[in-house]
C-alpha cells in the first residue's frame, strides 16, 4: 500500500511512529501536510493537489488533523474518501468528535456514563446550571480547548459564577461539569482500534493540579482495565464513528464516566507507559480494510447474447 500520514508536522513522535510502523510492515508511507493540500472538484473526477502535483496514488490515509484546522482538514479527507481512499477515521467523525457538547450528546443518547453536564448561553442561567450539575466544586470547559487549556476547577460557587460569566462576556461557549471527586486528579486513557482496546494508561495529574493531560505535567502508568471499562470505550468510540479513538474516562464510585473520545490520539504517552506498538496496530487495521476492498472489487463479465432462432 502507499499510505500518507496527514500532518502539519513530521517530526511529531506520533507522525514519526506511524511512518516507521508503516515502512516496516512493507508499504511505502508519505507525510503530507493536510493545511497545503487543495482540492479540484468537477463531474466524475475529484481530485486533490499537494505542491503543484495532482495526487491520485493514495491507498490510504491517516489522517492527524489539528483541532485548529479541522474544519480544512476534515474537507481534505472527505475529498479523499469520494475518490475511495481508506481512511483510519471517517471525516465526519472527525468533526463530530472536535465538537464537546455534541460528543456529549451522542454518548448520553447511547446511554453511556458521563459526568453530569451542563450548557447555556446566558449569563441569567448561571444559578441553575451550577445546581444543575450538583454544585461546586465543578469543572468548566472552553468548547475548543485541547490539551488541557481552557479546563478550569472553580472550588466554590461565587467561584464558578465569575469564572462563567468571564467566560461569556469573551464570548466563549463553555461546558459546566460535575466534578468528580473520588477520581482523585486522575484518569484513564483507553486507546481503541477497529473496536479493540489495544493498549490504556492511568494518567495522574502533577501535584497542586486537577488537570492530568501529559502536556499540563501529569505522569503515566499502565493500567489494566475492567471488562466495564474496556466496554464503555470501545462503545464510545463507536458510537461516534470513530475506528481509531483516544477514550478519556474517570473512574467514579457509579462507574466509568466518559470525559472525551479524541479522533487523532496521541502516541507518545500510550506507547511509552505500555510498551506496545499501537502505530503497527493502526497500520494492521488499515490493512485489513485493503485486502477487504480488493477482494470485495466488482468484476466485470461479458453478456452472452442470445440469438434468436429464426422462425
Amino acid at each position: 500500500m502507499k499510505i500518507a500520514v496527514l500532518s502539519t508536522n513530521k517530526n511529531i513522535y506520533s507522525t514519526r511512529r506511524l511512518v516507521e510502523a508503516a515502512i516496516a510492515r512493507g508499504h511505502e508511507c508519505i507525510v503530507m501536510d493536510h493545511s497545503k493540500c487543495y482540492v479540484g472538484i468537477q463531474q466524475g473526477k475529484p481530485s486533490i493537489h499537494y505542491k503543484g502535483q495532482d495526487i491520485n496514488d493514495i491507498d490510504a490515509i491517516i489522517p492527524r488533523i489539528g483541532s485548529s484546522v479541522t474544519f480544512y482538514g476534515s474537507a481534505i479527507v472527505r475529498q479523499f474518501e469520494v475518490m475511495d481512499v481508506i481512511s483510519a477515521n471517517p471525516s465526519q467523525a472527525i468533526t463530530r468528535s472536535r465538537d464537546k457538547l455534541r460528543c456529549m450528546q451522542i454518548l448520553s443518547g447511547a446511554g453511556l456514563g458521563l459526568p453530569t453536564t451542563g450548557f447555556a448561553r446566558m449569563a441569567s442561567d448561571v444559578d441553575d446550571l451550577i445546581n444543575m450539575v450538583g454544585g461546586a466544586p465543578l469543572v468548566i470547559k472552553l468548547l475548543e480547548g485541547t490539551q488541557g487549556i481552557g479546563v478550569v476547577l472553580a472550588e466554590t460557587k461565587k467561584a464558578a459564577s465569575s469564572v462563567i460569566e468571564a467566560f461569556y462576556g469573551l464570548g466563549n461557549n463553555i461546558l459546566i461539569q460535575e466534578y468528580i471527586k473520588e477520581a482523585k486528579g486522575s484518569d484513564i486513557r483507553a486507546f481503541v482500534v477497529d473496536g479493540k482496546v489495544v493498549g490504556a494508561m492511568k494518567r495522574t495529574a502533577k501535584e497542586g493540579e486537577f488537570r492530568s493531560n501529559l502536556h499540563r505535567g501529569g505522569s503515566a502508568e499502565i493500567i489494566k482495565l475492567t471488562r466495564k471499562e474496556k466496554e464503555t470505550a470501545v462503545a464510545a468510540a463507536k458510537a461516534m464513528g470513530l475506528t481509531v479513538a483516544g477514550v478519556d474516562m474517570l473512574q467514579s464510585s457509579r462507574g466509568p464516566l466518559i470525559l472525551e473520545v479524541n479522533s487523532s490520539p496521541g502516541l507518545e504517552g500510550i506507547e511509552k507507559a505500555t510498551q506496545k506498538d499501537i502505530a503497527a496496530e493502526i497500520i494492521k487495521y488499515l490493512e485489513r480494510q485493503y485486502d477487504f476492498k480488493q477482494q470485495n472489487k466488482p468484476t466485470t463479465t461479458k453478456r452472452r447474447v442470445k440469438k434468436e432462432s429464426k422462425l
